[in-house]
């Protein structure tokens, strides 16, 4: 077996058993804090703008980041609309129950991460103006669409559910 097949394989099992326990996690409540929600956005917000920053993709580039956000922001809406969110009826606390199709989302997203590295190669990821970066610039616009969406759209959710209540 070849150094390349040893390492996907690992990082293949390793992926699968840290699915596996997120997996069964997501059964159970966890705790839901809206004053909390906004810290993700925000360093999401920072990573993507700073890693445009540093690669400055070109003009037209920019057309398919923007793209790929707001597919993302789409997606992550509709992702933030299956997380289950719970108001204790004694307490006023809020809870989330995560959706396993939420996970089963972000595990695509790694798989065409991937797919585009074997695409394109390792040796065109160092070129700024290959399709490569262009690739990877998108799929940090469309992860920052979607987790940010998501958090959202939780957030508008469950603060509808403590004013209904």
């Amino acid at each position: 077996m070849n150094p390349q097949t040893t390492t996907t394989l690992v990082t293949v099992a390793i992926i699968v058993v840290v699915l596996g326990l997120r997996m069964r996690r997501m059964s159970q409540l966890r705790p839901l804090r809206l004053e909390m929600m906004w810290i993700m956005p925000a360093i999401l917000s920072l990573v993507f703008l700073s890693l445009l920053y540093a690669y400055r993709p070109s003009s037209m580039d920019w057309l398919w980041i923007v793209a790929a956000a707001a597919v993302g922001a789409a997606i992550g809406w509709y992702r933030g609309k299956m997380m289950q969110i719970h108001v204790d009826p004694e307490t006023h606390a809020l809870n989330q129950k995560a959706s396993p199709l939420a996970m089963l989302l972000l595990v695509a997203i790694i798989i065409l991460k991937v797919g585009a590295r074997e695409v394109f190669g390792e040796a065109a990821a160092s070129d700024a103006s290959s399709p490569a970066m262009l690739t990877t610039d998108a799929f940090i616009g469309f992860a920052f669409g979607l987790l940010t969406a998501t958090r959202l759209e939780m957030q508008a959710r469950a603060r509808r559910l403590l004013a209904g209540e």
